[in-house]
């Protein structure tokens, strides 16, 4: 089913754009810079909001201006309002189960403890939609996480997650198209 909604997940204001957990703003942003769109404040969506034209489609693109496990609550106000169902919802997030440089695309699943993930399903209240995970690596200790995605990533880690994002823009026509299966042979394929 084609995408008509492209969520980045992060946390809002300057203290958090440098962070790991901000990968999915990242993703959004560079989505803006490619397909020339801007984002325009929307309390009513409790987010950014812009919209953009990808593979000839009309996109609707957020970037939830509440903290990373309030982000159900903008994500449904706005497939709300649209009429956009789950499945035609694209949620792009930073994943610890994959190491940096690894952009994986997947339809349904649980949260894997990302709160906002969970806060998503919660709202949507499905897990039914399709996420696109950027991995940030796992610091190794479940005690280390939290400090760990509240952080900047080092210079090498962040270039490999530059390289995903690369990889994830270059499949994001048959993504938003719904050619999923073709986008995830594409972007998992190992190199």
């Amino acid at each position: 089913m084609a995408i008509k909604l492209i969520v980045g997940l992060g946390n809002p204001g300057k203290d958090y754009q440098s962070h790991r957990h901000n990968v999915g703003f990242w993703f959004v942003d560079t989505l803006s810079n490619l397909f020339g769109f801007g984002f325009k404040e929307q309390s009513k969506f409790f987010g950014e909001f812009g919209k953009a034209n990808i593979a000839g489609q009309s996109i609707y693109v957020l970037k939830p201006n509440v903290y990373m496990n309030r982000s159900g609550q903008s994500i449904v106000s706005l497939a709300k309002f649209y009429k956009i169902p789950p499945e035609q919802i694209l949620v792009v997030h930073d994943e610890l189960d994959l190491p940096c440089g690894t952009a994986k695309l997947k339809f349904s699943g649980g949260h894997g403890g990302h709160n906002g993930l969970r806060d998503t399903i919660k709202a949507l209240n499905t897990q039914d939609f399709y996420r696109l995970r950027i991995g940030i690596d796992h610091p190794g200790d479940k005690s280390l996480v939290s400090d760990y995605v509240l952080n900047a990533p080092k210079k090498n880690e962040l270039g490999f997650i530059q390289d995903a994002l690369t990889d994830a823009l270059q499949v994001i026509d048959d993504i938003v198209l719904g050619n999923h299966e073709k986008a995830m042979q594409q972007l998992h394929t190992v190199k």
